[in-house]
């Protein structure tokens, strides 16, 4: 059984890297550099402002998010979020948990709506996922992202009022 909790950082972390470094490594689906270290990588997680949360299933941590606020001032009342899942817990709703999760912890933080600055398009399985909570693509930023296979890729800024 999936549940989503907020990540105590020191007893976390463990948990946490184990997520990160794949993805980071991988360089398919974050502007994250591939090189990017274990401390680097954890101030940029649970950097100030964000609310970490992790997904376990039986106990066991299978996915990560944040949530903050997307700009600062008169942009303050949208949400942003970045998710991460592990690798061997892929397909098993864990994105799909923590979206939902995200959506309404935004809610009850008093945010108006939510919007992803940067989903690379090649990753067509987030992509999707997201449409199917209702974000829209309102945006496309062409070749911004350089994939680690498929060369220059567009990435799209997704939203959806809350």
């Amino acid at each position: 059984m999936l549940v989503v909790r907020e990540a105590v950082a020191a007893c976390d972390a463990d948990a946490i890297w184990a997520i990160l470094e794949p993805v980071i490594r991988a360089g398919e689906t974050y502007p994250l550099p591939r090189n990017m270290d274990r401390e680097s990588a954890l101030a940029y997680w649970c950097s100030p402002g964000h609310e970490v949360f992790v997904a376990e299933d039986h106990g066991d941590i299978v996915g990560t998010y944040f949530l903050k606020a997307n700009q600062k001032g008169g942009g303050a009342h949208v949400a942003n979020c970045g998710y991460m899942t592990a690798p061997h817990a892929i397909g098993r709703g864990v994105a799909r948990t923590m979206c939902a999760h995200s959506l309404e912890r935004a809610r009850q933080r008093g945010f108006r709506a939510m919007q992803f600055n940067f989903v690379v398009s090649s990753n067509e399985r987030a992509v999707r996922l997201w449409q199917s909570f209702g974000f829209a693509i309102v945006g496309r930023l062409p070749q911004v992202f350089d994939h680690p296979t498929l060369g220059l890729v567009d990435a799209f800024v997704m939203h959806r009022q809350l």
